[in-house]
């Protein structure tokens, strides 16, 4: 089993939960390479295409920490428009047939994370029903709007398959060893970890504020490059 560092001490999950489209007055204003995020020795490939830049997200659905990021990560995509493309990565928590990463690569198979995503998350951490199992999830979902035999037709094809069992290698290749983690035009790395060692704060929310403007920052700095 794979030991995440999520670092932030003190992000208890109902503090982490909290609602974060207010946020408040924290942060780097101006991130340092090494402390606010650092840069990736052997950057990797990207699929934005153009002028845009790529931002992934490498997140797990029972992550409390990636739960309270997500609404404002998602506000945060909206304002920077067609700056960015964005990619979502869920970490194999348990390794290479973990149900939750499973799910995931499913629902993206089949087009449905726009209506179902969200859903996952409320489930996980509002309904408290885990999501944990094979079996879970597929009743979940067939309770949830998804056609039992439509989704079981995805989640056991060939390209969902082989997709989940190259993970580990993704996320080697990225070197990531915690979720949330963000991912800024293939090279360039920061998370709330990272936001917590360098800014010494415990308040979730000034952790994803810090977070998102480092994440603004660079966006910024990979776009000029290009």
């Amino acid at each position: 089993m794979r030991v995440l560092r999520l670092a932030a001490a003190g992000l208890l999950a109902s503090a982490v939960s909290a609602a974060v489209s207010t946020y408040a007055v924290a942060s780097p204003a101006n991130p340092q390479n090494g402390v606010d995020y650092a840069t990736l020795a052997q950057p990797q490939p990207v699929q934005a295409a153009g002028k845009k830049v790529e931002v992934i997200e490498f997140f797990m659905y029972h992550c409390p920490v990636c739960n309270g990021l997500e609404a404002g990560f998602e506000e945060w995509v909206k304002k920077q428009g067609d700056r960015i493309q964005v990619r979502r990565i869920h970490m194999p928590y348990t390794g290479a047939n973990d149900p939750e990463a499973h799910l995931y690569l499913t629902l993206e198979a089949l087009g449905r994370l726009g209506d179902m995503h969200e859903k996952v998350f409320n489930a996980v951490h509002q309904q408290r029903i885990r999501l944990n199992k094979d079996d879970a999830i597929v009743d979940w979902v067939s309770k949830n709007g998804i056609d039992r035999a439509t989704f079981l037709n995805a989640w056991n094809s060939f390209g969902v398959q082989i997709r989940l069992r190259q993970l580990d290698k993704v996320i080697a290749a990225y070197k990531v060893e915690s979720v949330p983690t963000i991912v800024v035009d293939g090279k360039y790395v920061t998370s709330p970890g990272m936001i917590h060692e360098s800014t010494k704060t415990n308040n979730p929310q000034e952790m994803f504020q810090g977070t998102l403007q480092v994440a603004d920052a660079l966006v910024a700095k990979a776009a000029a490059a290009k």
